[in-house]
């Protein structure tokens, strides 16, 4: 687990890393929520998943219980659209992976109250986070800038300009902590393409997001990345998947 790699590294006491496990209950149904005062869903990148979701939510937590999506692309306005309760539904973006990557965005719709915003912001700093405040656009603040990360080196993998190994080599040798396509193979494609659709589709079809035929087809086959065993890399057989190609 991502706490036995901080113990091994000796950034974390096995110690601390046990209460972290002891502080966590596992739930088999969604009525375990019903006494929550802050609901964080990060489910499938789907509107309607996360709108039915929020919907069952609201029937079993308390009025003043904050509904928050992790959503990297999804409109906070259109989850919340259906809610008795729409002022309490926020955007709280983590970055991947979450115990490492400091960065959070705090989304406020159309009607995300200003104090339930401001709750989640504070919480995220006791949590030794960095929040950011960001309006419900698409694709929010990170991903909005990182979209041509993507596509241009999906756009250079279908000209067959390089490979993978390389495009990661070149991008590593200019100051990123990883390439675009290992990055993708962590996120997993099928994330990874749901929200470029997301995006492209929120943009009126704006063709600088639109998504890759190479990617599709790697969804298609089931070459997921990290999660999947297999995505631009095999992941079996590699602990990790940095390649040791130069550029």
């Amino acid at each position: 687990t991502g706490l036995d790699a901080l113990v091994a590294k000796g950034r974390l006491s096995a110690e601390a890393a046990q209460a972290t496990l002891a502080r966590i209950t596992p739930a088999t149904s969604i009525d375990a929520a019903a006494g929550a005062r802050l609901v964080v869903e990060a489910i499938v990148e789907q509107a309607e998943a996360k709108r039915t979701l929020f919907a069952q939510l609201e029937a079993i937590v308390d009025a003043d219980c904050v509904l928050a999506s992790n959503t990297s692309s999804i409109s906070i306005t259109a989850l919340a659209r259906d809610l008795r309760h729409p002022g309490r539904c926020v955007g709280l973006h983590f970055f991947n992976p979450v115990p490492v990557m400091k960065l959070v965005e705090v989304v406020s719709g159309l009607r995300t109250e200003p104090s339930v915003a401001q709750a989640v912001f504070a919480l995220s700093e006791r949590w030794r986070k960095t929040p950011v405040h960001a309006r419900s656009t698409p694709d929010f603040i990170v991903n909005r800038i990182a979209r041509p990360y993507y596509a241009e080196t999906l756009a250079l993998l279908q000209e067959r300009a390089a490979e993978p190994a390389v495009l990661d080599a070149c991008l590593r040798g200019a100051g990123f902590r990883m390439g675009p396509c290992e990055l993708m193979d962590l996120i997993g494609h099928d994330t990874n393409f749901a929200v470029t659709a997301s995006v492209h589709d929120a943009n009126f079809g704006d063709r600088r997001y639109g998504p890759s035929l190479v990617q599709r087809e790697l969804i298609d086959g089931g070459l997921l990345g990290r999660k999947s065993g297999r995505g631009f890399y095999d992941h079996a057989e590699r602990a990790a998947p940095g390649p040791a190609a130069q550029p």
